[in-house]
């Protein structure tokens, strides 16, 4: 016999081709997991979102599209101010290199004042353009350094650079102290401890000169570098009067073609003067006069980024006349420590 069954009740869970029912006198299980295709509104949405009337077509997870950057238009490049740094750079180059041949044994005094003016000049542009705290107080200690270290250059029995670097010592530790003296000048002293260690030794970093022309090759070592620093800023600058192109940077005023010319220009002017001075042939003379006019052109391209730092940040401008001596002082000033260590090193 076979039990009796109802004819609305479907076929059994295991016939073929039908989907399978829920279990008798059990309700349907709950559904947990994505609905079928057929199934409507449970669906996941997959593509992309469409556009909703009135509002914004995309997610609000999306990042915002960047906002174009504002070019900034280069800073013009001013003739005549061009030719008038040039000018004072030749000037600055034939007054070390004049004064250099009037010094002698026992007659180094007048190469002395020469350098002494040149580091009161560096004192004024360089403390006018970089204005530390207690500005009068460093603009004095680095004077009073500068005749200590010239002082120093002349009178010591042996030609060194040890008194010149005592000298630097002190003057920094002075103007570090003068500017703690003020409170007002105390809370920038720590934002001007670089400032200040280069004002000094950068003055005292002149009086090199009358060590190196007390060693032999001393004068005609003066002679070639000098020469080539003085070249190479004059030849910069008025390739920048003419063609300040490429532009190194949009702030700052100065081309690449004048940077590369004024050092190549310079070291062949330093190697034809030493196919004729005592002493040097032309590689040699060649080789201190690429180090020395390199590291000077470099030191007046590095002035003008620190001037456009400056006023991009927001400080006033600086007195006109001292901003614009200050890249051929500090060309020269990181020139004569390169002329002793090449003459020291390599002659």
């Amino acid at each position: 016999m076979y039990p009796s069954t109802s004819p609305d009740t479907g076929r059994d869970p295991w016939s073929d081709g039908a989907p399978a029912g829920p279990a008798r006198g059990y309700p349907p299980a709950p559904r947990t997991g994505p609905a079928d295709d057929d199934g409507g509104g449970g669906r996941e949405r997959k593509g992309p979102r469409r556009l909703r009337k009135g509002g914004p077509g995309r997610r609000p997870d999306d990042e915002a599209e960047e906002a174009p950057e504002e070019e900034v238009p280069p800073v013009p490049v001013r003739r005549p101010l061009a030719l008038t740094v040039a000018g004072f750079a030749a000037l600055l180059g034939v007054g070390l290199v004049l004064g250099a041949q009037t010094a002698g044994p026992g007659h180094r005094l007048p190469f002395a004042f020469i350098i002494f003016g040149v580091q009161l000049l560096f004192v004024l542009a360089w403390t006018m353009a970089m204005r530390p705290p207690a500005l009068l107080v460093v603009a004095l200690v680095s004077a009073a350094a500068a005749g200590i270290a010239d002082a120093a250059a002349v009178q010591s029995e042996i030609a060194g650079l040890a008194p010149l670097g005592y000298a630097a010592a002190a003057g920094f530790v002075l103007g570090v102290l003068g500017q703690l003296v003020r409170r007002v000048d105390r809370v920038r002293v720590t934002d001007s401890l670089g400032s200040t260690l280069l004002i000094v030794v950068g003055v005292v970093a002149f009086a090199t000169l009358i060590v190196l022309s007390r060693i032999p090759k001393g004068t005609q070592a003066i002679t070639v570098c000098l020469t080539a620093t003085g070249v190479a800023l004059l030849v910069a600058r008025l390739t920048d009067a003419v063609a300040p192109r490429p532009r190194l940077a949009p702030q700052v005023p100065r081309g690449a073609a004048g940077v590369v010319a004024g050092a190549m220009l310079g070291t062949l002017t330093s190697a034809v003067l030493g196919s004729y001075l005592v002493g040097f042939t032309p590689t040699s003379a060649a080789l201190v006069g690429l180090v020395t006019a390199g590291t000077a052109v470099l030191a007046d391209l590095a002035v003008g980024y620190a001037e456009a730092g400056r006023l991009m940040a927001g400080e006033p401008p600086t007195m006109w006349v001292a901003r614009h001596m200050q890249g051929p002082l500090g060309g020269f000033a990181l020139a004569a420590p390169a002329a002793y260590a090449m003459c020291v090193l390599f002659l």
